[in-house]
């Protein structure tokens, strides 16, 4: 729509008058908004919810504001940022799962309508300044790619600037970054004391400190969601050796400390029992010494990396406060779902052995104790201490159990709320977070948002909880579904069925069985918050009410068709024998790469083709004018194949050719026609190589190649053209194990 012009035009300026069309007001005394989205914290692990780790950051913001008691979320990552930014359902956004397992229905394809608009969107039409800092992960997976369209990319979705990463998880040393729309690399190595959460804080600052430069009095949201504590768990040295020794007890002696520090603090209703220990997770007395010293030392890992990033966090804070706008800035840090259960039984030096289905071995893991939490470690905790960090609820991240779906929440912001804390047991959603800050600011949904009408917010406001404790929740129905499983809270009551898919399904259940045989418990959650007492037996009524009442909620919100087998229906309108993160696929199956190069003068380095990082994947690449091949098995196997004589010095095709016969197969390198080394590949990955990308003409995140540091990049003047060629894949392709990999890196 063409805007009016409200001025005169005359002949001349002397019969004219001049007008501008007003720009956006925001309400008078507007404040600033900072949300920090934490990863897979789970609900005990912040010292204000009755952790023995150091965050005196977030345990400021929970004693001077006000802790949340009974916040839920969705029990994924990209469910539950969706449903923060708009105020409605994952399903009514169409993001029932990752973005990575999309599937062909209205709340399965990862794509959110334009109806629904973000907050970034509402406040940027209100006169703020918007920006986004650190993990994404809400563009659908086929559209992440350098070439892809940039309409779901966060400056499609309201944001004025973003700097971080687009999906689930991204190594803390070595991430795939993006500024504004473009990829770009990061701006120092490890050796030089790079570290992701840190460049994060770097740039939030910098955001702040550009506007304030513009304008002085602009209010601004900046989205601030670090990787952190999303697996890998890594962090400066410093960090983890703070933590040495601290967690020996073990996390069955942990997690009663823990509780006894919730029930003192008046975190948990009055009552509240500690659940007990599901069988699937060992007692810490049945480990063997080796594994208790692996098993901590991860945990010093995992509380290393919390600490290091609540300390980013308040470099974040103390700049705001050095502005002198601490008052007027409402700050709310969360997690996005439960602790993370990834790591399986035993924990992980490199994630890639879980997610290929490799056996760990615990002699392999000592021998690399010291490496964890650094850029040659992929490492994720043990599920004991997931359960643990839950405390005092049942399961983790993707169940619809509270431990899934619980989750930490606090607000601050003194000059409503004054600094003397408070912590308030409603029943608050993460659809509640857009309608509580549109109330708190003062402006109104708008019925459309670039010619868009808007579709009803599906989340009720609960800023009248922050002054008035006795408050009743406004928000009484919430359903949950992820990946099968399913819940119903209602009025204080709880109905919840597990049925999660069969690769996660850690408790040994028939996950097969049709979906109306499922086994529903019931919970009085308003008297039993931890899911203790099943009170389906003796209140046969409440819970067929309330089985009921899910399938209406499941009709209205887009939550059919029920599906807990991830690798069917999925997305496959832009893969060619199933390409992996716009990549090609060359798992499983042969395959040739070829490329069309015009070599420099004298010896050059650089990549020609690249998947992968430190943690598994293969290069392509010439060192020293000689054409290599690098093949990285889980970083435990790294076979090189090199050329037995120099390049030419004239243009020349060169080509790698890989011939699977078994596990592994033979590797041949060839100038044009001209075999010209050979060697042999003993094992390849089965399924993934980790979230770095496919690159040509540099390495996407770190040495996949021992010593072929940093991006190796050939400029485009050498590297003409790349032709990749796979056959078709063979019969050991499982999708169902595919969608076990994009699950775990959400």
């Amino acid at each position: 729509m063409v805007e009016t012009f409200e001025g005169q035009i005359g002949r001349t300026y002397a019969d004219s008058r001049g007008w501008w069309p007003p720009l956006p007001e925001p309400p008078a005394g507007a404040p600033n908004v900072v949300v920090v989205l934490l990863d897979d914290v789970g609900y005990a692990q912040i010292g204000a919810y009755g952790s023995d780790i150091a965050t005196p950051t977030f345990d400021r913001l929970a004693s001077q504001g006000r802790r949340y008691a009974n916040f839920h979320t969705t029990a994924l990552c990209s469910p539950t940022r969706a449903c923060l930014l708009t105020g409605r359902n994952h399903h009514s956004n169409g993001m029932a799962r990752v973005v990575e397992l999309a599937a062909g229905f209205p709340g399965y394809n990862a794509t959110i309508p334009k109806e629904n608009g973000f907050l970034s969107e509402i406040l940027r039409l209100a006169g703020y300044a918007t920006f986004a800092v650190g993990k994404w992960h809400l563009t659908p997976g086929t559209q992440m790619a350098a070439g892809s369209p940039r309409d779901k990319w966060p400056l499609g979705r309201g944001f004025d600037r973003y700097y971080g990463f687009m999906g689930g998880e991204t190594d803390q040393y070595h991430p795939e970054l993006v500024v504004d729309n473009q990829p770009i690399e990061p701006p120092r190595t490890p050796e030089e004391g790079y570290h992701l959460t840190e460049d994060l804080a770097d740039h939030a600052i910098r955001y702040v400190a550009d506007l304030r430069g513009a304008s002085p009095s602009t209010p601004f949201l900046l989205w601030f969601a670090p990787g952190a504590c999303h697996a890998p768990h890594q962090a400066p040295k410093e960090y983890i050796d703070s933590y040495r020794g601290q967690f020996d007890k073990g996390w069955d002696q942990w997690r009663d400390e823990v509780f006894d520090r919730q029930s003192a603090s008046g975190l948990l209703p009055e009552g509240t029992k500690l659940s007990e220990r599901p069988s699937w997770v060992p007692a810490w007395a049945t480990l063997s010494a080796d594994e208790r010293r692996l098993a901590s030392r991860m945990m010093e890992v995992f509380a290393g990396f919390l600490s290091h990033t609540d300390a980013q966090v308040a470099r974040v804070l103390d700049f705001i406060d050095d502005l002198g706008e601490t008052d007027n800035t409402i700050v709310i840090a969360m997690s996005d779902n439960g602790a993370s259960a990834e790591g399986g039984a035993k924990g992980s030096f490199n994630e890639q052995y879980f997610f290929n289905f490799i056996p760990e071995s615990l002699e392999e893991n000592l021998k690399r104790i010291d490496d964890l939490g650094t850029p040659r470690a992929n490492n994720h905790y043990p599920w004991g201490w997931a359960w643990a960090g839950n405390t005092p609820l049942k399961r983790f991240k993707r169940d619809t159990h509270e431990g899934g779906v619980a989750d930490p929440l606090i607000i601050h912001w003194p000059a409503r709320l004054g600094t003397g804390g408070g912590t308030r047991h409603q029943y608050v959603h993460a659809i509640d977070l857009l309608p509580t800050l549109l109330e708190l600011i003062g402006i109104d949904s708008p019925a459309s948002i670039a010619g868009v009408e808007q579709s009803p917010l599906e989340g009720v406001s609960f800023a009248r909880t922050l002054d008035d404790p006795q408050a009743q929740s406004a928000h009484v129905t919430q359903y949950y579904e992820m990946l099968g499983s399913r819940a119903l809270y209602h009025q204080g009551w709880k109905a919840v069925a597990f049925h999660t898919p069969p690769f996660i399904a850690y408790d040994g259940s028939d996950t097969t069985r049709p979906f109306d045989e499922d086994i529903w418990e019931l919970y009085h959650v308003a008297q039993d918050f931890s899911e203790v007492d099943d009170l389906a037996l003796t209140h046969p009524a409440n819970l067929e009410e309330l089985k009921a009442l899910w399938w209406t909620e499941a009709e209205k919100y887009q939550v059919l068709p029920l599906n807990n087998q991830p690798g069917v229906f999925g997305d496959t309108r832009y893969r060619r024998s199933r390409y992996e993160a716009i990549a090609p696929n060359l798992k499983n199956r042969s395959f040739v790469i070829a490329a069309d190069l015009v070599p420099p003068a004298g010896p050059f380095t650089g990549v020609i083709a690249a998947h992968g990082g430190h943690a598994g994947g293969y290069v392509f690449f010439v060192e020293d004018g000689r054409l290599h091949f690098t093949y990285n098995f889980v970083a435990t196997q790294i076979t090189t194949v090199a050329a037995e004589v120099s390049l030419p010095a004239e243009p020349v095709t060169v080509r790698v050719v890989f011939t699977r016969d078994g596990p592994g197969g033979a590797v041949e390198l060839f100038y044009g026609d001209v075999p010209v080394g050979s060697g042999r590949i003993a094992r390849t990955t089965p399924l993934t190589y980790g979230t770095p990308g496919f690159a040509i003409g540099f390495q996407p995140a770190g040495p996949i190649h021992p010593g072929l540091n940093g991006r190796a990049e050939l400029p485009p003047t050498v590297v003409r053209h790349v032709v990749v060629e796979s056959s078709e894949r063979d019969g050991s392709h499982n999708p169902v194990a595919s969608s076990r990999v994009d699950l775990a890196t959400q």
